[in-house]
């Protein structure tokens, strides 16, 4: 109930000031069955735009436990379908809560990447990991836009692109393999994204 409004409430605040993502690739996206998206990360004006483009279908989004810590922020993001994740110890719950909500149908969205560091490799294995053990595919995507509200006031344009799903083949090589080849489509995708926003 919550998400549905809020959903109808941010696209309207984020058309209004022209920053609602314009969105390719969308014949991408799985149709009735639960898959894993990964998208690029670089902040949380990424989150509502991803969120909308795929709207009515929900995304359970894995978020860091700090902010669940929050007063009122932790209630709010547990409506929207935000779960935590404790990326300095990571528990049995960073793999067992996202394979719960694949099995059922559900959308467990990932922001793997960002700056290069051990935790955004980590949580990108996580991603294609969670995937291969729920047999769903990972659907890449890619953001290009603001950052924050600031950015939204001062009207700057935002872009999404989804890329082909893939699915992820048992064992650990293919783990490895895959987790390579989900950065290499991050950049595929930004690059293919820039290509677009050029032609504007």
């Amino acid at each position: 109930m919550l998400y549905d409004i809020g959903a109808k409430v941010v696209g309207l605040f984020l058309s209004l000031n022209g920053s609602r993502a314009k969105e390719y690739g969308k014949e991408n996206l799985p149709k009735d069955e639960g898959y894993v998206l990964a998208c690029t990360h670089n902040g949380y004006v990424d989150i509502l735009n991803l969120g909308l483009s795929i709207y009515p279908r929900q995304i359970h989004f894995m978020a860091k436990k700090q902010l669940f810590d929050i007063k009122g922020l932790g209630w709010l993001i547990t409506k929207l379908n935000a779960f935590p994740v404790d990326r300095e110890n990571p528990g049995p719950s960073v793999i067992k809560i996202p394979l719960q909500l694949l099995k059922k149908g559900e959308i467990v969205g990932i922001f793997p990447s960002g700056t290069r560091t051990t935790n955004n490799s980590e949580l990108k294995q996580g991603a294609i990991t969670i995937a291969q053990l729920a047999k769903v595919k990972v659907v890449p995507a890619a953001y290009i836009g603001p950052k924050n509200l600031k950015e939204v006031f001062q009207r700057k344009k935002a872009y999404l692109i989804f890329g082909e799903p893939f699915t992820v083949p048992a064992g650990k090589e293919a783990r490895e393999e895959y987790t390579a080849f989900l950065e290499k489509e991050f950049k595929r995708l930004t690059d293919e994204l820039k290509q677009k926003m050029e032609k504007k």
